[in-house]
């Protein structure tokens, strides 16, 4: 922050006294100059500085304070005002990303995007940043909406200055309700999530039960029949690159039987998509990663194959790797198996694309980072969620232990429960004991690999806990630190994420 009395040659609002403006998110057009200002610590406002002759612009939340040689309008950080900030400025529209390689970079608590900014700042390259990004899961459980997800992003954007365009993320869609009102919000990259329709227990079948439940498929919505579907996969070989990959009547069975319904159900969202997007930009990803088998290369094909088949057109696709996808720790599994699987999946994707590699949960999946790179040749997307969450965490802890303490004794009592819905194998009784931690040596909580999986998956229950009517017992406190102490928090971020960013930024390097 700058006090502007302190800079009257370089700043449009220096001869309103008494402003302290963040001097980066300053723009200025033929109308007027637009700013964000702290009127004490954590409190921030829209300015507007125009000439005593032009009115407070409609659709404008706020009032007109000042008049003479300039006419100061102030506003909240509002729903309204983001709206008609976005109308006036075209670099705070999200917009489709296309092939670029690219990052989604979640924000629980819709304070992290300066840091994620200065994080890709940092490292530069040609990366496409998401940050607006957030499952209607991870909503429901924060209570928060869409078009809040959007605009905390959006006032992050335009608080940093950063015009290199970005995108916005409808994580985890699972109907067409949800499509519904992330459309309204404005954003622009779906991620499609049939993984309930997904059969995981394929390869439990005998091949009486599997051919019984390949009869079963649902062939009219699929546009397909059994006899047609054996006719295009098992009369050729799959050429991706220096890969071939063959068809059995099993193979086929297993690809069929394990992902049919849940092409069924991709479809039926596209083209609700469709319908409903009218001309509004858009792109799509295919998440199938959320399940406990690994995508064959061969289930792959089938996947890319019958969208194709059905129209479907989609920019990224995240596969179930081989290994281990924990969340907010690195990757647990052999490394050069990991390079192996995702080399045949590029290559996939090449073939019968292009299409991006998406990195699903992969927070802090540091040791694969540069394998996943190399092999889809920069045509990746990486997605991250929690781990700013867990930054934040960091922050309070060095900025107030007794609260800290508290957090993590209530996350601790949520995790049996709260771990049912994830992918984790944290333990209780490895987790460090907090008494037995200095204050200085707090931090070190969210470097610990079980504490940090507790704190991560219990995020819903922390910040939904209530105090009391009205109250909530730790966001409160959480937001009221990180607000008044927004550049430690930023700082922590840029630190983290520079680790994430550095690899998907220099894919060449």
């Amino acid at each position: 922050m700058h006090e502007l009395n302190e800079q009257r040659s370089y700043y449009p609002f220096a001869d309103v006294p008494g402003l302290r403006i963040l001097v980066s998110s300053l723009v200025t057009d033929q109308d007027g100059s637009y700013a964000l200002i702290e009127s004490e610590p954590g409190q921030r406002q829209l300015a507007i500085l125009a000439s005593p002759a032009t009115p407070v612009p409609s659709g404008f939340e706020g009032e007109a304070l000042s008049s003479g040689t300039r006419q100061l309008a102030l506003g909240p950080l509002s729903a309204q005002n983001a709206a008609w900030l976005r109308e006036r400025f075209a670099w705070l529209r999200p917009t489709p990303l296309g092939l670029q390689t690219s990052a989604g970079l979640g924000d629980r608590l819709g304070l992290a995007t300066p840091g994620h900014i200065r994080a890709a700042r940092d490292v530069g390259g040609q990366l496409a940043l998401i940050p607006a990004q957030q499952s209607i899961r991870e909503m429901t459980r924060t209570g928060r909406t869409p078009q809040q997800v959007m605009d905390d992003a959006m006032w992050g954007v335009f608080a940093e200055g950063w015009r290199s365009g970005f995108g916005a993320d409808a994580d985890h869609l699972k109907t067409t309700d949800d499509i519904d009102s992330c459309l309204a919000a404005g954003y622009t990259f779906f991620t499609f999530d049939p993984s309930e329709h997904v059969e995981d227990a394929v390869t439990t079948f005998s091949s009486t039960e599997l051919q019984e439940r390949m009869q079963k498929l649902p062939w009219s919505q699929l546009e397909d029949s059994q006899a047609d579907l054996s006719a295009r996969y098992l009369r050729q070989a799959f050429e991706c690159e220096t890969h071939t990959i063959h068809f059995t009547e099993e193979t086929l069975a297993l690809a069929a039987v394990k992902y049919g319904r849940a092409i069924a159900h991709v479809v039926s969202l596209y083209r609700h998509l469709e319908r409903h997007a009218a001309t509004e930009a858009w792109e799509v990803e295919v998440s199938v990663d959320e399940t406990e088998l690994p995508t064959t290369p061969a289930e792959h094909i089938y996947i890319a194959t019958e969208l194709r088949r059905l129209g479907v057109h989609w920019i990224s696709l995240a596969p179930r790797f081989v290994g281990r996808f924990e969340k907010g720790v690195d990757y647990i599994g052999n490394v050069q198996a990991f390079e192996d699987d995702i080399a045949i999946h590029a290559a996939i994707a090449r073939t019968l694309g292009p299409y991006k590699i998406s990195l699903h949960s992969g927070s802090d999946k540091f040791s694969i980072y540069e394998p996943a790179v190399r092999q889809t040749r920069g045509v990746v997307h990486l997605k991250t969620a929690g781990t700013s969450y867990l930054e934040a965490l960091r922050t309070i802890a060095e900025l107030d232990s007794d609260f800290m303490r508290q957090i993590y004794a209530f996350a601790r009592d949520r995790y049996p429960t709260d771990r049912a819905s994830y992918h984790v194998s944290a333990q209780l009784e490895r987790a460090p004991d907090v008494s037995s931690l200095s204050d200085a040596e707090l931090p070190s909580l969210l470097d610990q690999f079980d504490a940090r999986e507790i704190l991560h998956v219990t995020f819903g229950s922390v910040l939904t806990s209530r105090r009391d009517e009205g109250h909530w017992r730790f966001y409160d406190h959480c937001m009221d630190l990180l607000h008044i102490h927004s550049d430690a928090y930023a700082e922590n971020l840029r630190t983290h994420f520079q680790r994430h960013l550095k690899p998907f930024a220099h894919p060449e390097a």
